[in-house]
């Protein structure tokens, strides 16, 4: 996530620079054109064209960031609920089951890293590896989703617990409560994920704003002459960019600068779970060229 006051020009040129070049060439051929050859540019309605262009991109957008922001909303629960379990298990749990609750804090880190790992299509092994011994991450390192394979040993890790009496079934229930939240979440993310927006979002608005591009300088040509690929260009740019920000935006675990900083959000949670066990804990992640991840 870009945390500057602004993004950088290096990123939105990155973004749209092939587009923005060739409309470039474009403009430059349009006007040699106007001017080598005896034609009379049509009169477009551009203004028409562009206002119906911009409603459209918007509400594009707006749709994109609904699951930016969605994203970001489950993830703020994710947190939240991280904090309750290990709130839990260290003020339900006795004393003699000290070993169970450092395990259930640390299941709980190590499960928010897998998570992120498996939204950006990354192996989460090495980092569950980091809070877990090999032996007790392998039964969910070995299931299609580890992430939801670590939930699940807590889940049989808080049964254990009712059954060997260190806590009721009232609290049973405040936890499981805690971990079904957990699960909700995760649902959710899965959802946003794995549904991207549909194909008509994707495919008009792109092929609506090239065509605009493309007869933008036959438009100006008259008006602007010489300065034609100058001012089609700039128009251009807008356009482009704004069809750019909802493609960074519609997949919001997608591990590029414009996505949820998942990583800065389990480093939260880390620091937050292993402090309450008394663990020692890393510092919060910080924006590496304005960029949070």
């Amino acid at each position: 996530m870009i945390v500057g006051a602004a993004p950088r020009l290096s990123h939105i040129v990155s973004q749209v620079w092939k587009p923005l070049a060739a409309l470039f060439v474009w403009d430059v051929v349009v006007t040699l054109t106007y001017y080598v050859l005896p034609f009379r540019a049509p009169s477009l309605p551009l203004t028409l064209f562009g206002s119906a262009l911009a409603l459209f991109l918007g509400f594009r957008d707006n749709s994109a960031y609904q699951r930016w922001w969605e994203g970001r909303v489950l993830w703020g629960a994710m947190i939240n609920a991280s904090r309750s379990l290990a709130r839990s298990a260290r003020n339900f749990l006795p004393e003699e089951a000290v070993d169970l609750k450092r395990s259930i804090v640390l299941r709980q880190v190590a499960y928010v890293h897998a998570l992120r790992c498996q939204l950006r299509r990354q192996k989460p092994d090495e980092e569950v590896l980091r809070f877990l011994s090999k032996g007790e991450a392998e039964p969910a390192l070995a299931r299609t989703n580890p992430a939801n394979g670590l939930v699940d040993g807590t889940g049989r890790r808080i049964a254990d617990a009712v059954q060997r009496g260190w806590i009721d079934t009232i609290q049973q229930s405040a936890i499981e409560r805690v971990l079904v939240d957990i699960s909700n979440a995760q649902g959710g993310m899965e959802r946003l994920k794995n549904t991207p927006l549909p194909n008509q979002y994707r495919f008009f608005p792109t092929l609506f704003t090239h065509l605009f591009c493309v007869l933008l300088p036959i438009g100006l040509v008259e008006t602007l002459g010489f300065a034609t690929p100058l001012g089609s260009t700039m128009a251009g740019l807008m356009f482009l960019a704004v069809l750019q920000i909802g493609d960074d935006l519609v997949d919001p675990f997608a591990d590029t600068v414009h996505d949820v900083p998942l990583s800065a959000m389990c480093r939260t949670i880390e620091i937050d779970l292993l402090q309450a066990i008394g663990d020692a804990a890393p510092g919060p992640l910080q924006p590496v060229k304005g960029v949070l991840w």
